[in-house]
């Protein structure tokens, strides 16, 4: 049987170079304020590679995806074992493009914080008056650029995406821009009315795209995942305030209200945080992770 070694490891992805595609592994770890904290969150990994799953099937008439299959038997005999089983997805390769596209519904986090201080999100301009956790007129798309591990991602104006996509890609800055963008955006409201309809609001989100062999722009990385995205309960919501959450924001709060934590979470921080995202998963999914 041949053996594979990641060719790369994110804070939370193993990636495994397979050939002509990729096997990508969710593992169990959990990153807060861009740090891999000294926790394993059991079962997570799974959540993040199935709620993927559901969502790449459901944007699928919006814009391609890179999802290939997320059955083991689909894979090299490698990964056909439990370390593997229902965390692993297997993908086409693509070009990926050198920025993250966050949508954001509601004024919350880093936006909040922002907004407090000079009155705009992510450097655009946006209606005064807002409160915490207030949703927009209409999303907006805030893109970043892509940290290297440890570091933190930068907010980048829309122009300033542009030309970091021009930099890489000469004569097609705007045209990858303006896709990545509207598709962004498009997702974002499908989805987010979509998880309306159950009760969760999708506060915000983060999405990845790639160039197939074509050059055509595909849907990468994970989606709508809670380590992706914020959401809320709808039954308890309630703008002027921050919000309860089925995502790793509740390790967050802890980490932010424990200044001594030395980036580790007590055991039952993390028993809260991976029943959070079972709950938002089955809520999202109508199903149990345990009956995929």
């Amino acid at each position: 049987m041949q053996q594979y070694l990641p060719v790369r490891s994110g804070k939370v992805r193993e990636i495994y170079d397979v050939g002509d595609n990729l096997v990508i592994v969710a593992t169990d770890r959990i990153s807060c304020f861009d740090v891999i904290l000294d926790n394993e969150i059991t079962n997570k990994g799974k959540v993040l590679t199935q709620m993927s799953r559901f969502w790449f099937d459901f944007t699928r008439d919006i814009v391609p995806n890179h999802m290939i299959s997320t059955d083991t038997k689909d894979m090299p005999e490698f990964f056909r074992n439990d370390r593997f089983e229902g965390r692993s997805m297997l993908v086409r390769k693509l070009e990926m493009l050198p920025v993250e596209c966050i949508v954001r519904g509601y004024i919350t986090g880093s936006a909040w914080k922002e907004y407090v201080q000079s009155g705009t999100v992510c450097k655009t301009r946006v209606p005064a008056g807002l409160v915490e956790s207030q949703k927009f007129p209409e999303a907006i798309f805030t893109p970043s650029t892509k940290a290297e591990l440890g570091d933190h991602d930068e907010n980048v104006s829309y122009d300033e995406c542009v030309s970091c996509l021009e930099a890489k890609f000469p004569g097609k800055g705007a045209e990858y821009a303006s896709a990545i963008r509207d598709y962004s955006l498009a997702i974002y409201n499908k989805c987010a009315d979509y998880a309306s309809e159950r009760g969760i609001i999708i506060a915000d989100t983060k999405f990845e795209f790639g160039l197939d062999p074509d050059g055509a722009v595909t849907l990468a990385d994970e989606v709508l995942t809670p380590d992706s995205s914020r959401f809320w309960p709808s039954d308890g919501y309630e703008p002027g305030r921050g919000q309860e959450s089925f995502d790793k924001q509740y390790a967050r709060d802890w980490l932010t209200s424990h200044k001594d934590h030395s980036w580790k979470l007590p055991d039952d921080v993390t028993a809260v945080t991976i029943d959070k995202y079972l709950q938002g998963y089955k809520m999202l999914t109508g199903s149990d992770l345990q009956q995929i």
